[in-house]
Protein backbone atom coordinates (compact mmCIF):
# COMPACT_ATOMS: atom_id res chain seq x y z
CA UNK A 1 0.00 0.00 0.00
CA UNK A 2 1.71 3.45 -0.95
CA UNK A 3 0.27 6.33 1.80
CA UNK A 4 1.42 9.75 1.49
CA UNK A 5 2.10 11.94 4.63
CA UNK A 6 1.00 15.65 5.26
CA UNK A 7 2.84 17.15 8.13
CA UNK A 8 1.12 19.88 10.55
CA UNK A 9 3.34 23.01 11.81
CA UNK A 10 4.06 21.33 15.25
CA UNK A 11 6.61 18.69 16.10
CA UNK A 12 5.91 15.52 14.01
CA UNK A 13 9.29 14.00 13.92
CA UNK A 14 8.82 11.21 16.04
CA UNK A 15 5.23 10.18 15.33
CA UNK A 16 6.25 10.14 11.63
CA UNK A 17 9.19 7.78 12.18
CA UNK A 18 7.03 5.58 14.14
CA UNK A 19 4.52 5.36 11.28
CA UNK A 20 7.53 4.72 8.66
CA UNK A 21 8.35 2.10 10.38
CA UNK A 22 5.14 0.58 9.98
CA UNK A 23 4.90 -2.72 7.77
CA UNK A 24 2.88 -3.24 4.78
CA UNK A 25 3.27 0.71 4.34
CA UNK A 26 5.31 2.65 0.80
CA UNK A 27 5.39 6.28 1.85
CA UNK A 28 5.44 8.16 -1.22
CA UNK A 29 6.05 11.97 -1.52
CA UNK A 30 2.68 12.47 -4.70
CA UNK A 31 -0.44 12.76 -2.61
CA UNK A 32 -2.35 11.54 -6.07
CA UNK A 33 -0.72 8.54 -6.20
CA UNK A 34 -1.45 6.97 -2.67
CA UNK A 35 -3.79 4.62 -1.77
CA UNK A 36 -4.31 6.42 2.01
CA UNK A 37 -3.07 9.60 3.73
CA UNK A 38 -1.77 10.23 7.26
CA UNK A 39 -2.33 13.70 8.42
CA UNK A 40 0.18 14.82 11.27
CA UNK A 41 -1.39 17.32 12.83
CA UNK A 42 -4.60 19.37 14.27
CA UNK A 43 -8.19 20.58 13.11
CA UNK A 44 -6.65 23.54 11.37
CA UNK A 45 -4.13 21.37 9.40
CA UNK A 46 -6.86 18.80 8.66
CA UNK A 47 -8.99 22.20 7.95
CA UNK A 48 -6.81 23.20 5.31
CA UNK A 49 -6.63 19.76 3.09
CA UNK A 50 -10.44 18.69 3.50
CA UNK A 51 -11.36 19.41 -0.34
CA UNK A 52 -8.46 17.90 -1.90
CA UNK A 53 -8.92 14.61 0.51
CA UNK A 54 -12.72 14.41 -0.75
CA UNK A 55 -11.24 14.59 -4.08
CA UNK A 56 -9.30 11.81 -3.92
CA UNK A 57 -11.54 9.47 -2.49
CA UNK A 58 -9.01 7.81 -0.22
CA UNK A 59 -9.09 6.64 3.64
CA UNK A 60 -7.60 9.78 5.90
CA UNK A 61 -5.41 8.45 9.20
CA UNK A 62 -5.39 11.23 11.54
CA UNK A 63 -2.80 12.04 13.65
CA UNK A 64 -3.46 14.10 16.59
CA UNK A 65 -0.31 16.03 17.13
CA UNK A 66 -2.10 19.99 16.80
CA UNK A 67 -3.46 22.11 19.16
CA UNK A 68 -7.33 21.43 19.35
CA UNK A 69 -7.10 18.14 18.27
CA UNK A 70 -11.31 17.56 18.56
CA UNK A 71 -11.56 15.81 15.05
CA UNK A 72 -8.90 13.22 15.90
CA UNK A 73 -11.30 13.16 19.39
CA UNK A 74 -14.39 12.23 17.75
CA UNK A 75 -12.66 9.60 15.58
CA UNK A 76 -11.88 7.97 18.91
CA UNK A 77 -8.11 9.16 19.07
CA UNK A 78 -6.45 10.46 22.16
CA UNK A 79 -2.89 10.21 21.24
CA UNK A 80 -0.65 9.55 18.70
CA UNK A 81 0.10 6.06 20.05
CA UNK A 82 -3.23 5.61 19.24
CA UNK A 83 -3.55 6.23 15.98
CA UNK A 84 -0.61 4.51 14.87
CA UNK A 85 -2.33 0.83 16.53
CA UNK A 86 -5.52 1.81 14.25
CA UNK A 87 -2.73 2.40 11.51
CA UNK A 88 -0.92 -1.01 11.57
CA UNK A 89 -4.38 -2.84 11.78
CA UNK A 90 -5.99 -0.92 8.30
CA UNK A 91 -2.43 -1.29 6.30
CA UNK A 92 -2.94 -5.16 7.56
CA UNK A 93 -5.83 -5.25 5.86
CA UNK A 94 -8.13 -4.83 9.44
CA UNK A 95 -10.57 -3.07 7.19
CA UNK A 96 -11.39 -0.31 9.89
CA UNK A 97 -12.72 2.33 7.44
CA UNK A 98 -16.02 4.09 8.17
CA UNK A 99 -17.28 7.24 5.96
CA UNK A 100 -17.93 10.26 7.61
CA UNK A 101 -20.45 13.79 6.62
CA UNK A 102 -18.55 16.91 6.78
CA UNK A 103 -20.05 20.35 7.05
CA UNK A 104 -20.10 23.05 4.25
CA UNK A 105 -19.75 26.69 4.40
CA UNK A 106 -21.15 28.38 1.25
CA UNK A 107 -21.45 32.35 0.52
CA UNK A 108 -25.24 33.38 0.63
CA UNK A 109 -26.46 32.51 -2.93
CA UNK A 110 -27.93 35.48 -5.43
CA UNK A 111 -31.46 36.49 -5.28
CA UNK A 112 -33.44 33.71 -7.31
CA UNK A 113 -30.75 30.93 -7.17
CA UNK A 114 -30.20 27.97 -6.09
CA UNK A 115 -28.94 26.99 -2.20
CA UNK A 116 -26.93 24.40 -2.98
CA UNK A 117 -23.71 26.15 -5.48
CA UNK A 118 -20.83 24.28 -6.88
CA UNK A 119 -17.99 23.82 -5.25
CA UNK A 120 -15.91 26.93 -6.32
CA UNK A 121 -13.20 29.06 -4.38
CA UNK A 122 -15.79 30.70 -1.82
CA UNK A 123 -16.86 27.01 -0.40
CA UNK A 124 -15.56 25.71 2.59
CA UNK A 125 -15.55 22.54 3.85
CA UNK A 126 -15.18 21.71 7.73
CA UNK A 127 -14.52 18.73 9.80
CA UNK A 128 -15.05 20.29 12.97
CA UNK A 129 -17.53 22.94 14.10
CA UNK A 130 -18.17 26.66 12.67
CA UNK A 131 -18.35 29.67 14.45
CA UNK A 132 -20.00 33.57 14.82
CA UNK A 133 -19.39 35.80 17.29
CA UNK A 134 -17.95 35.33 20.52
CA UNK A 135 -16.44 32.28 19.92
CA UNK A 136 -14.84 33.17 16.91
CA UNK A 137 -13.33 36.04 18.85
CA UNK A 138 -11.46 33.60 21.39
CA UNK A 139 -10.54 31.81 18.33
CA UNK A 140 -8.99 34.86 16.59
CA UNK A 141 -7.26 35.53 20.36
CA UNK A 142 -6.04 32.00 21.19
CA UNK A 143 -4.27 31.70 17.21
CA UNK A 144 -2.38 34.79 18.29
CA UNK A 145 -1.37 33.09 21.45
CA UNK A 146 2.25 31.18 21.26
CA UNK A 147 1.85 27.68 19.68
CA UNK A 148 2.66 25.69 23.28
CA UNK A 149 0.02 27.74 24.55
CA UNK A 150 -2.86 26.86 22.25
CA UNK A 151 -1.92 23.77 22.43
CA UNK A 152 -2.27 23.83 26.38
CA UNK A 153 -5.63 25.33 27.51
CA UNK A 154 -5.16 28.41 24.50
CA UNK A 155 -8.73 28.34 24.02
CA UNK A 156 -9.95 28.51 27.82
CA UNK A 157 -7.09 31.37 28.93
CA UNK A 158 -8.32 34.00 26.22
CA UNK A 159 -11.98 33.13 26.94
CA UNK A 160 -12.22 35.80 29.76
CA UNK A 161 -11.40 38.80 28.53
CA UNK A 162 -13.76 38.26 25.28
CA UNK A 163 -16.63 37.49 27.87
CA UNK A 164 -16.09 40.63 29.90
CA UNK A 165 -15.64 42.83 26.59
CA UNK A 166 -17.74 40.98 23.61
CA UNK A 167 -21.20 42.67 22.56
CA UNK A 168 -23.76 41.15 21.91
CA UNK A 169 -25.50 41.76 18.10
CA UNK A 170 -28.39 41.13 15.66
CA UNK A 171 -28.24 37.63 14.27
CA UNK A 172 -31.17 36.06 12.01
CA UNK A 173 -30.62 32.23 11.89
CA UNK A 174 -33.04 30.09 10.19
CA UNK A 175 -32.60 26.22 9.74
CA UNK A 176 -34.09 23.62 7.26
CA UNK A 177 -34.70 26.57 4.54
CA UNK A 178 -37.02 27.97 7.14
CA UNK A 179 -37.54 31.99 6.45
CA UNK A 180 -38.85 32.91 9.59
CA UNK A 181 -36.08 33.37 11.66
CA UNK A 182 -36.03 37.24 13.01
CA UNK A 183 -32.91 39.28 14.35
CA UNK A 184 -32.31 38.69 17.59
CA UNK A 185 -29.43 39.94 20.37
CA UNK A 186 -26.94 37.07 20.00
CA UNK A 187 -23.75 35.94 21.50
CA UNK A 188 -22.61 33.35 19.43
CA UNK A 189 -24.09 30.55 16.83
CA UNK A 190 -22.06 27.31 16.68
CA UNK A 191 -22.98 24.99 13.62
CA UNK A 192 -21.06 21.63 14.37
CA UNK A 193 -20.34 17.82 12.93
CA UNK A 194 -18.60 17.06 15.92
CA UNK A 195 -20.04 16.59 19.83
CA UNK A 196 -16.37 19.06 20.66
CA UNK A 197 -14.35 22.03 19.50
CA UNK A 198 -12.07 24.56 20.55
CA UNK A 199 -10.18 21.47 22.38
CA UNK A 200 -12.76 19.72 24.27
CA UNK A 201 -15.53 22.24 24.91
CA UNK A 202 -18.85 19.70 24.20
CA UNK A 203 -20.82 22.76 22.33
CA UNK A 204 -22.93 20.26 20.62
CA UNK A 205 -23.11 17.43 22.80
CA UNK A 206 -25.84 15.44 20.06
CA UNK A 207 -23.03 15.46 17.10
CA UNK A 208 -22.34 12.45 15.21
CA UNK A 209 -19.78 11.96 12.40
CA UNK A 210 -22.64 10.21 10.48
CA UNK A 211 -25.89 11.54 11.39
CA UNK A 212 -26.97 13.07 7.96
CA UNK A 213 -27.12 16.85 10.27
CA UNK A 214 -25.33 19.27 11.37
CA UNK A 215 -26.07 20.18 15.18
CA UNK A 216 -27.00 24.14 15.86
CA UNK A 217 -26.27 26.18 19.25
CA UNK A 218 -27.15 29.43 19.64
CA UNK A 219 -26.17 31.32 22.48
CA UNK A 220 -28.39 34.21 22.98
CA UNK A 221 -27.93 37.83 25.04
CA UNK A 222 -27.20 37.57 28.74
CA UNK A 223 -25.21 39.73 31.43
CA UNK A 224 -21.79 39.40 32.14
CA UNK A 225 -21.94 37.22 35.07
CA UNK A 226 -24.38 34.78 33.43
CA UNK A 227 -21.43 34.62 31.15
CA UNK A 228 -18.97 33.55 33.32
CA UNK A 229 -21.12 30.80 35.10
CA UNK A 230 -22.43 29.25 31.66
CA UNK A 231 -18.95 28.94 30.04
CA UNK A 232 -17.04 26.28 32.03
CA UNK A 233 -20.76 24.53 32.09
CA UNK A 234 -19.63 23.96 28.01
CA UNK A 235 -16.74 21.95 28.92
CA UNK A 236 -19.62 19.34 30.22
CA UNK A 237 -22.83 20.02 27.62
CA UNK A 238 -24.81 21.13 30.52
CA UNK A 239 -25.08 24.80 28.67
CA UNK A 240 -28.04 23.37 26.98
CA UNK A 241 -30.15 23.31 30.35
CA UNK A 242 -29.66 26.73 30.15
CA UNK A 243 -33.23 28.85 28.45
CA UNK A 244 -30.43 31.74 26.76
CA UNK A 245 -29.52 28.62 24.88
CA UNK A 246 -31.16 27.18 21.74
CA UNK A 247 -30.07 23.68 20.27
CA UNK A 248 -31.07 21.55 17.32
CA UNK A 249 -30.58 19.45 14.16
CA UNK A 250 -30.73 20.59 11.01
CA UNK A 251 -29.61 19.68 7.17
CA UNK A 252 -28.93 23.36 6.55
CA UNK A 253 -28.45 26.56 8.44
CA UNK A 254 -27.99 30.62 7.72
CA UNK A 255 -26.82 33.10 9.64
CA UNK A 256 -27.08 36.61 8.47
CA UNK A 257 -25.96 40.02 10.79
CA UNK A 258 -26.80 43.47 10.12
CA UNK A 259 -23.15 43.97 9.75
CA UNK A 260 -20.32 41.72 8.54
CA UNK A 261 -18.93 39.37 10.82
CA UNK A 262 -16.16 36.98 10.82
CA UNK A 263 -16.81 33.25 10.49
CA UNK A 264 -14.12 30.29 12.26
CA UNK A 265 -14.29 27.10 11.34
CA UNK A 266 -11.83 24.24 12.37
CA UNK A 267 -10.32 27.12 14.37
CA UNK A 268 -9.17 29.02 11.15
CA UNK A 269 -10.56 32.01 9.67
CA UNK A 270 -12.61 31.41 6.61
CA UNK A 271 -14.70 34.18 5.47
CA UNK A 272 -17.60 36.74 6.51
CA UNK A 273 -21.03 36.70 6.88
CA UNK A 274 -24.10 36.24 5.58
CA UNK A 275 -23.24 32.66 5.08
CA UNK A 276 -24.86 29.26 4.55
CA UNK A 277 -24.29 25.71 5.61
CA UNK A 278 -24.78 22.26 4.66
CA UNK A 279 -24.35 18.38 5.35
CA UNK A 280 -21.93 16.75 2.96
CA UNK A 281 -23.25 13.62 3.49
CA UNK A 282 -20.72 10.49 3.20
CA UNK A 283 -18.05 12.82 1.90
CA UNK A 284 -14.41 11.25 3.30
CA UNK A 285 -13.15 8.06 4.32
CA UNK A 286 -11.48 7.93 7.85
CA UNK A 287 -9.23 5.39 9.38
CA UNK A 288 -10.95 4.37 12.92
CA UNK A 289 -9.69 2.08 15.96
CA UNK A 290 -11.90 -0.30 15.48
Amino acid sequence: MNAAAILGPGNVAKPLAAFQRAAHTQWTSLIEQADAIVIFGGDGTIHHHLRTLVELGVPLMVVPCGSGNDFARALGFQSPHDSLAAWQKFASGGGNVRTIDLGVIQPFPKPGSAFVDPMDDRTHYFCCAAGVGLDAEITRRANALPRWIRAHGGYGLSAPRELLRFQPFPMKVCSNGSASGQFQPTLLAAVANTSTYGGGMKIAPQARLADGKLDLCIVRDMNKFNRFCLFPTVYFGRHLMSQKVEYEQSDHVSIETESPFDVYADGEYVCQTPVRFRVAREALQVVVPE
